[in-house]
């Protein structure tokens, strides 16, 4: 009788276990929680210029279509590479392509191919000039930027202010829902890369300007370094 009673209650021990088990886990209700971001910008000068120089040729014979954009572009890095500077003046080709050219009734009647070159530095003049001397290309986008010690230089601005500007945003929506303050919960900072700046088409078009030892104008802006707080708050 007594060992009966020991198995009934080693099993009715067994079965409150196994059903305290067996409950779905229900993670803690989180309230109070606040999601927001906020964003600091310093705006800074642009100091890097990009040109990007290019050709079409087309014709009936593939082969004589490459050949023409590969010699265009030859006689261009020639001349590029002569006042070539490391960070005053980059030379890279850019995007070189052949493609068909078909006719009304769908039938190949030709060859058609486009060949870039791209110049890029913090020296304008040597840049601009360099342009005016290539005689093979044609400028046909003009994109200013920002180097990496001009950003580096105002980044870390940009983020105290991110900061602040979060941390006076949080304040502000803790006072408002009647809260005296807040605790971080978690919290991420981005900088946003500012890419090239280009020029309207129409002064790109413009500086297709005859080979020249003069510079073609060129000036460049301003643009902003712009750094991203964003995360959530316990409002307490």
């Amino acid at each position: 009788m007594k060992n009966s009673l020991k198995l009934l209650a080693a099993g009715a021990t067994l079965a409150a276990v196994t059903g305290v088990l067996a409950q779905p886990f229900v993670p803690p209700l989180v309230q109070n929680v606040v999601q927001l971001a906020a964003n600091g910008s310093v705006e800074v000068q642009q100091d890097v210029l990009s040109v990007t120089m290019n050709t079409t040729r087309d014709g009936v014979d593939a082969g004589l279509v490459q050949s023409q954009l590969k010699a265009a572009i030859d006689t261009a890095l020639m001349e590029a590479k002569k006042l070539a500077q490391p960070g005053q003046l980059e030379v890279r080709t850019g995007n070189f392509s052949l493609y068909p050219r078909y006719g009304r009734d769908g039938k190949l009647n030709g060859w058609q191919g486009s060949a870039e070159l791209v110049l890029e530095g913090q020296d304008f003049v040597r840049i601009s000039t360099t342009a005016g001397k290539i005689q093979t290309l044609s400028v046909a986008h003009v994109g200013f930027g920002l180097s990496r010690e001009q950003r580096a230089k105002v980044e870390g601005d940009a983020q105290s202010l991110a900061i602040e500007a979060f941390k006076t945003r949080a304040a502000a929506i803790a006072r408002s829902f009647g809260f005296a303050g807040y605790t971080l919960r978690e919290v991420n900072v981005n900088a946003q890369e500012p890419g090239f700046s280009p020029r309207p088409r129409m002064m790109a078009m413009e500086s297709k300007v005859a080979a020249s030892d003069s510079p073609m104008p060129v000036e460049a802006g301003k643009t902003a370094v712009v750094v991203v707080v964003s995360g959530s708050v316990q409002l307490k």
